[in-house]
């Protein structure tokens, strides 16, 4: 265990690097605590596909914790240095990942157990929701540039005969490996110039990121429904906060989740020009945390 400071304006935070068990993986996690005599409320943070936990959800974690509340950011299964299959993404298992993630912030003497969120940004905005529709301990939920998924949508725009061929060949070739981001319009999971413009850059700089992942983790993200979620939420309280212009992560299903989560709910858009501009761009970055850190605490409580 490793204990340290990080000093952010004029508050201090305490970080230590945790480990939790999940259904008998080892994950690796920093726990970030703001200065106080009282438990406070929390948050575990969840990123985008393939991302670990000194990258997107690092920065968020840092600055919610700097807004008051206790922050978990961890690398998923597969990924960064927590154990399991390498470069491979399972979603039963990130969502088994945020249930332990949840239950340790729980037992920790820093929160109060009543009063326990998830953040998701990217891919992690879909997992968030569908985490906090089936845990109850999830007191409120919120998506930053979210990927709400929806299988029924893929076969929409694909057709259903080409959305079973394109799983039947990703189940054909599961355990290959693609590279995540390319350039030049080279073959990788996450096409296109702007997943490259950040992970193929420094802004992503990170020891444990890997520039890989399995086949199969493709089949994975065309079958994860996310915005069917929205239907369970009940009464959890859900923050969308989105960028008007965003050619990866969908505002139309980011607009329908909203829409058809049942209980308390808001949605903020910012004026983007790209998905990463939610990564690591100001002024984007700073107006989601603090849209997303008054939700936390109007509905989570100081």
């Amino acid at each position: 265990m490793t204990i340290s400071k990080e000093e952010y304006g004029v508050t201090t935070v305490h970080t230590e690097r945790i480990t939790l068990d999940s259904e008998g993986i080892e994950l690796v996690g920093q726990l970030r605590v703001p200065p106080g005599e009282r438990a406070l409320a929390a948050v575990a943070l969840t990123g985008p596909f393939t991302g670990v936990k000194e990258q997107v959800v690092g920065s968020y974690a840092r600055r919610i914790a700097e807004a008051g509340l206790v922050t978990l950011a961890f690398d998923h299964r597969g990924f960064g240095e927590s154990g399991g299959r390498r470069q491979h993404e399972d979603t039963q298992g990130k969502l088994a990942d945020l249930r332990a993630a949840v239950g340790v912030l729980a037992g920790r003497p820093e929160v109060d157990h009543e009063r326990i969120g998830l953040v998701g940004v990217c891919l992690g905005g879909g997992y968030a929701v569908r985490a906090a529709a089936t845990d109850a301990r999830v007191r409120a939920v919120a998506g930053i540039a979210g990927a709400y998924n929806s299988p029924t949508r893929f076969v929409a725009d694909m057709g259903i005969g080409g959305y079973r061929a394109a799983l039947a060949g990703l189940m054909d070739r599961g355990d290959e490996y693609l590279p995540a981001v390319a350039a030049d319009g080279g073959e990788a999971a996450m096409t296109g110039e702007e997943p490259y413009a950040y992970y193929g850059t420094d802004r992503s700089a990170s020891p444990y990121w890997r520039n890989e992942v399995t086949r199969g983790s493709l089949h994975s993200l065309l079958t994860f429904d996310a915005l069917g979620a929205a239907d369970l939420l009940g009464s959890t309280p859900l923050l969308v906060v989105h960028g008007k212009a965003d050619a990866y992560c969908s505002p139309e299903l980011a607009r329908e989740l909203h829409e058809r989560t049942p209980g308390v709910k808001e949605i903020r858009w910012l004026d983007t020009t790209v998905h990463i501009d939610l990564y690591d761009q100001e002024p984007y970055v700073t107006e989601a945390v603090q849209v997303t850190a008054d939700f936390l605490r109007k509905h989570l409580g100081t």
